[in-house]
């Protein structure tokens, strides 16, 4: 299905990072490693290697893969991609320092919080998680995302499948977004910002 859709010619959701991604410059670090989970074409783990990170990418999508590689090159920055789905995937133990999954909604409550655990497990002692998605009003707008409410977060969600970290920022909010073909216009939002403990 992914690869379908990541076919056509572009980039299905643009080549900007998401300005959820940008408004958290103080958490890219220069040096420190990051996981970019189901990162797609490659907009936002091209980003923080341009931030200085050294950045690791996985997704499911060859064809999105291949995209995401040119779009690394085009930016002269280093990236470490790989063909895995986010349920294949060796979520090897404090392995990084900061851990993205932005839009990555296309899973029902129990394999969301099997994704959960498995990102807090790869963070070491006072990393950062950063989400990033959709949340149920989502539905009324259609202008991205997926078209089931179960995979949509909610603070209530979020704050509970993050309750033994410190929660640096969670907010719902709505804005106009225009990011490629796959998300464009008025949007319901959430962030989390979450540190592990050391």
């Amino acid at each position: 299905m992914w690869n379908k859709r990541y076919a056509r010619a572009g980039y299905l959701f643009g080549t900007e990072p998401t300005q959820f991604l940008t408004r958290q410059r103080a958490h890219l670090t220069p040096g420190v490693r990051a996981l970019a989970v189901a990162d797609g074409e490659g907009r936002n783990s091209v980003f923080m290697a341009s931030m200085g990170m050294r950045v690791t990418a996985m997704d499911a999508s060859g064809v999105a893969l291949e995209k995401a590689r040119s779009l690394a090159a085009a930016h002269q920055v280093s990236v470490d991609y790989h063909e895995a789905d986010v349920f294949s995937w060796d979520w090897a133990q404090e392995a990084y320092d900061l851990v993205a999954g932005i839009f990555i909604q296309f899973m029902g409550p129990q394999q969301r919080d099997q994704v959960f655990e498995a990102m807090k497990h790869t963070l070491k002692p006072g990393g950062t998680v950063l989400l990033h998605g959709y949340t149920p009003r989502q539905l009324e707008f259609g202008t991205g995302g997926p078209g089931q409410r179960e995979n949509l977060y909610t603070k209530e969600i979020l704050s509970q499948a993050f309750s033994d970290f410190e929660i640096l920022n969670l907010k719902e909010y709505e804005m106009e977004i225009e990011e490629g073909r796959g998300h464009s216009g008025q949007s319901a939002l959430i962030d989390l910002v979450a540190r592990k403990p050391v």
